[in-house]
């Protein structure tokens, strides 16, 4: 073999064997990228525009406050559903109200009779049950039942107004069939917001409940046994409420201020920090609203309606009907955005019905000019007398949101 045949032999002989070269390393696999969170869906609710992805509004109003002179216009011949009245006409001018509010609730004062009666007024009431339905029909969800009147008709009558409310839908607190019912809070959802509602009277006007947990009362006269709200509250709390509203049968009857004791006892609920907004009935008079500690209290809602009454009691047949809307914040805390009031009074062209008197004059002229416009005056005096204006207070005017 020639020297050039043997290096080339060589060289082929070297380059055969050669190591093999390593692999390429894997890439490391690379995580997918994860999808945004999807931006919560806007929840505004009904009424004003809300300031944030979420808000929830609470139409509020007082008494339903029936004499016979009041439900007497209202009879009709047997239904085939057994009504004996039509009490629509009557309630259908605060309709469009309620139907810019993602809820609504009145104050059922006085226990409701069997269908056909046997109906009674003052001292001892017996109301029509059609009250019901139609407070039903009009917009209104929930029907607080404690006042100095829930046990005018007994065992019986307190029931009865149970099942009647539960028949027609409507959702109820202050009153109790069983014991232990007392003890849980009301806790309602609007517009994905769970609500409590917890509420108590002040008396029963010298009259005694068959067992002491049928009412919201202490069974003392005059008091209100505030601690036992605030505990109701916080239980409603650890029940997953995101609001509480309180509200109280108290007060002096036709006066347009709060007592010392109604201002008390309202300042304890809210000082305990448990309560987003609490308000009063029973006095049959509107008084005035309060911003107390960046809280809003009402102090008197007035009747929702009532037969007419005399001159020195005109106050007995102005009617409150108003609305607070709430806003959830970023942090999940809850802000009072807006609250408004209107008024009403009770005839229109001569016949009973509840009449708005606002400023934008919904429903025309209800009495006469002079008569709507004292009534509208006298009440924006009213509640604005503690300085709420200054706090964002406003009228209602509904004609603004149709």
């Amino acid at each position: 073999m020639g020297a050039g045949v043997a290096g080339l032999a060589l060289l082929l002989g070297a380059v055969g064997c050669a190591p093999e070269p390593e692999p390429a390393p894997e890439p490391a696999p690379v995580a997918p990228t994860p999808e945004p969170e999807p931006e919560p869906e806007p929840m505004p609710g009904v009424g004003p525009e809300c300031p944030t992805n979420h808000c929830v509004s609470v139409a509020f109003a007082g008494d339903f406050l029936f004499h016979q002179g009041l439900w007497s216009p209202f009879a009709i011949p047997t239904n085939d559903a057994g009504q004996n009245f039509d009490f629509m006409p009557l309630f259908e001018g605060a309709k469009p109200y309620l139907d810019k509010a993602d809820l609504a609730i009145y104050q059922q004062e006085t226990p409701l009779s069997a269908p056909g009666g046997p109906y009674a007024g003052f001292p001892l009431f017996s109301t029509p049950p059609e009250v019901a339905d139609a407070a039903k029909a009009i917009g209104f969800d929930v029907a607080t039942t404690a006042s100095n009147h829930s046990v005018d008709m007994g065992t019986e009558g307190l029931v009865r107004t149970l099942d009647k409310l539960d028949a027609v839908g409507l959702q109820h607190t202050g009153t109790y069939r069983a014991e232990g019912e007392r003890d849980v809070p009301l806790i309602v959802e609007a517009n994905g917001v769970k609500i409590a509602i917890i509420t108590s009277t002040y008396g029963l006007n010298g009259n005694y409940s068959e067992f002491p947990w049928q009412v919201d009362f202490s069974g003392i006269d005059f008091d209100l046994d505030v601690e036992r709200s605030i505990e109701k509250a916080k239980k409603a709390r650890e029940m997953g409420a995101d609001l509480v509203i309180g509200i109280q049968h108290n007060g002096a009857e036709y006066w347009s201020e709060p007592t010392v004791e109604q201002t008390a006892d309202a300042h304890a609920l809210m000082d305990s920090g448990e309560f987003d907004f609490m308000y009063d009935h029973h006095t049959h008079s509107i008084q005035p609203f309060e911003m107390y500690n960046g809280k809003w209290i009402l102090y008197g809602t007035g009747n929702f309606i009532s037969e007419s009454a005399p001159a020195d009691t005109q106050v007995n047949n102005e009617f409150l009907l108003s609305r607070i809307q709430f806003a959830k914040q970023e942090d999940g805390s809850w802000t009072t955005n807006d609250l408004a009031w209107t008024v009403a009074t009770n005839t229109q062209n001569g016949g009973y019905k509840w009449c708005s008197v606002a400023a934008d004059a919904p429903q025309g002229v209800c009495q006469w000019p002079e008569f709507d416009a004292g009534v509208l005056e006298r009440t924006r005096a009213t509640v604005n007398s503690m300085g709420a204006a200054e706090h964002g207070l406003r009228e209602w005017l509904i004609t603004e949101e149709q």
